[in-house]
């Protein structure tokens, strides 16, 4: 009997894809699913006469298998996932490979690495994205794991990845232990911030020109053309989900679809992240925020009656508000994965996962949902400058977000008067304008606050015409404190 090259346990969408996706080229899969007849409804359906081995027990799965053995879960995050691992390794050997293919948390991915690693198995934590038709044609893939456990499947995740349009396959090692899944992680936060532009971008246009479903997915075509900036999946599907009709009213699908927007977590994740290591997140922390508040309809309709706050309508030429909105909608993508990257970059520092920024993005060229046209551009960014501290200050981005800025600032304040909230919008356009301030007042006041009611300390700078922080002979930032209940309010500088 011919041996399967792995295993895939769960069969729900993303599995059976991927298994189907590996068979096509050339694999063959041994597939496996806790509900045995969602496996027979399988192999009887789509796996059909194709070279894909269905089994009924873990140790059938394991025992079809090529050494070292490798399976893969595609299985829910969390305890499901520890729950096969145990299953899993009395049927292993030493060396055999474990892939999770899900979407775990990172902290879980870094501990089962330790653990299994311990033990003297391989395990890459791995993002797939693209959903099922990224999962069936080719998805972007981020593994990451020991390097020895990469090198086991390599070819095949080449071989079954996306391809960008230069035919390079959107797959590359991250790093180690839980690299994958943070990068995972983080691109499903420009995610979350990438589609709630869009969101406002599509409310505004509705509410500011009375535009309807179909006018606006023209538009969104449109700016899906070949040589358009802002090309990307989510335009697409946003242009053919805009003009769909409701099979049983022909109303268009959107207007009748219900304004509450679920999540499964990754979100949540990167902001949690993003609070943990400092780095500031607004606009994926506003789309994050914004489903949150889509989930209270009672309370919106309530509060709708009891708060009519009305509109002030600006009037804005339709011409005018598209070229408007499409400069603002790009300069705000800017702004979302300078955030995202910015947070990659902490969490390699921080982590020691020593990431590679341009074949990061380089990768998310094909089959994942954030595959953008100027991804192109963040690519060559990195290759020309892999220490850009900000995605902001590559000199092309620079030059960009300088000429449409203003476009950006008109946009808001069109949403505004339309009565839409631009959270995102708006949380874009402060990110990149704090990040250029020398001198952050708020700041200054929020010091001498903290200090007055906790004797928390402040800096102090050399004064208005040189913000730098002082420092002392010895190049240490030196602490203050005012004694402020004291009179004359003496000051003493702070050792800690």
């Amino acid at each position: 009997m011919e041996k399967a090259d792995i295993g895939l346990i769960g069969m729900e969408v993303m599995g059976r894809s991927l298994a189907l996706n590996m068979e096509s080229k050339g694999y063959c899969v041994a597939v496996f699913n806790r509900t045995a007849s969602k496996t027979q409804a399988f192999a009887e359906g789509p796996a059909k006469k194709k070279n894909i081995f269905p089994t009924y027990s873990m140790e059938d799965l394991v025992s079809v298998l090529k050494r070292p053995k490798k399976i893969m879960l595609m299985v829910k995050e969390g305890a499901p996932v520890d729950a096969f691992i145990e299953k899993l390794l009395p049927l292993l050997d030493k060396g055999d490979l474990i892939i999770d293919g899900g979407n775990s948390y990172f902290k879980d991915t870094m501990r089962r690495n330790t653990e299994l690693s311990e033990k003297g198995f391989l395990y890459i934590g791995t993002g797939v994205s693209g959903g099922e038709e990224g999962a069936l044609k080719g998805p972007a893939i981020m593994p990451g794991g020991q390097l020895e456990a990469y090198k086991l499947v390599e070819k095949l995740f080449e071989d079954i990845a996306a391809q960008a349009g230069d035919g390079v396959p959107c797959v590359s090692y991250i790093g180690p232990h839980g690299a994958g899944h943070f990068v995972k992680m983080t691109h499903n936060g420009i995610e979350y911030g990438d589609m709630q532009l869009i969101g406002e971008t599509v409310w505004t246009l509705k509410n500011a020109s009375n535009m309807n479903s179909e006018q606006i997915a023209d538009i969104m075509t449109k700016w899906n053309g070949q040589n358009d900036v802002l090309r990307s999946y989510l335009i697409e599907i946003t242009a053919d989900g805009m003009r769909e009709k409701d099979k049983q009213t022909d109303e268009y699908l959107v207007d009748r679809t219900a304004d509450i927007t679920r999540m499964k977590g990754t979100g949540t994740w990167t902001v949690q992240s993003a609070l943990e290591l400092l780095v500031p997140v607004p606009t994926i922390a506003a789309a994050v925020f914004s489903r949150e508040m889509s989930q209270d309809k009672e309370l919106r309709l309530k509060m709708s009656e009891d708060l009519n706050l009305g509109k002030a309508r600006e009037k804005t030429e339709r011409a005018d508000l598209v070229q408007i909105a499409h400069d603002a909608l790009y300069v705000a993508k800017i702004a979302s994965y300078a955030q995202g990257l910015s947070l990659l970059k902490a969490a390699s520092e921080h982590y020691g996962f020593n990431l590679n920024m341009g074949n990061i993005t380089r990768g998310w060229r094909g089959g994942c949902i954030i595959r953008a046209q100027f991804l192109d551009e963040i690519t060559r960014a990195y290759e020309e400058n892999p220490q850009i501290p900000n995605l902001l200050a590559a000199p092309r981005f620079a030059k960009t977000v300088k000429e449409n800025i203003n476009n950006l600032v008109r946009f808001i304040h069109i949403a505004h008067s339309a009565g839409v909230p631009a959270l995102a919008m708006d949380s874009a356009y402060d990110y990149i304008l704090q990040l250029v301030t020398p001198l952050m007042v708020s700041a200054q006041v929020a010091a001498l606050q903290r200090d007055y009611f906790g004797a928390h300390g402040y800096f102090k700078t050399r004064g208005a015409e040189d913000p730098g922080i002082m420092a002392t002979d010895e190049g240490k930032i030196r602490e203050f404190h005012t004694e402020w209940m004291l009179a004359g309010r003496p000051e003493r500088e702070i050792t800690r």
